[in-house]
């Protein structure tokens, strides 16, 4: 099972253990993690679930699709390295995956 370190608005640093499959934001919730609200449900359509990946890791995940970043305009703080954790995908290659978790959300 892949980890993921998400660094929550606090500073706190949780590490999870996620389910290939799943989207990072499913394993968010799960998990407890403070400060992914994910209104939608992982629809994509509220912004909620905003992350900010940390760069040696974006070439990894990629960038946003096109939908994406239509629904990041909404999001507060947008930085180079932002997604919406219901995007991505859990997969073996995100094992050691670090993002933060923005002090709002959309």
């Amino acid at each position: 099972m892949p980890t993921i370190t998400y660094i929550e608005p606090d500073g706190t640093r949780r590490e999870v253990e996620a389910d290939a499959g799943s989207t990072v934001m499913e394993t968010a919730i799960r998990s407890g993690v403070r400060g992914i609200v994910a209104e939608c449900g992982g629809a994509c359509t509220c912004a909620t679930c905003h992350v900010y990946i940390d760069e040696e890791w974006f070439g990894v995940t990629g960038g946003p699709s096109s939908m994406e970043e239509d629904m990041l305009d909404f999001a507060f703080d947008v930085q180079a390295t932002s997604r919406l954790s219901c995007q991505i995908k859990v997969r073996d290659e995100l094992d050691g995956l670090i993002l933060r978790v923005p002090s709002r959300q959309g």
